[in-house]
């Protein structure tokens, strides 16, 4: 089994830096540091965002609030399609027991349909 390695925020904020300036290209940081191209484009995206005791960039901090309203939209969307399901059973349940006069009207209003 591998020893996890850890870097300190001070080299990935190097490494990174070496990268965005153009003296370094991604494989040739790879093979100095012996890490993987993955981790170095991992930490740049950190590095945007300001993780490693920078500033953020303008576009990291767009992400991050791109990435907060996706999860919300996403949040909202489920508890919408939770809502409609369960009110489209009551109205189903309630027309099996004989109450389908008010019932059929929400019914229409809960699919979206005109009631004509």
């Amino acid at each position: 089994m591998r020893n996890q390695r850890s870097f300190s925020h001070e080299f990935k904020r190097q490494v990174v830096e070496d990268l965005l300036s153009g003296e370094s290209r991604p494989a040739q940081l790879c093979r100095r540091h012996n890490i993987s191209s993955s981790l170095v484009y991992h930490w740049k995206k950190q590095y945007g965002r300001g993780k490693f005791n920078n500033g953020p960039t303008e576009e990291g901090v767009l992400k991050d609030r791109i990435e907060k309203l996706e999860r919300l939209v996403g949040r909202l969307t489920l508890e919408n399609e939770f809502l409609k399901k369960g009110l489209q059973n009551s109205v189903s349940q309630s027309q099996r027991n004989g109450k389908s006069s008010a019932a059929g009207d929400t019914s229409s209003a809960v699919s979206g349909k005109d009631v004509v």
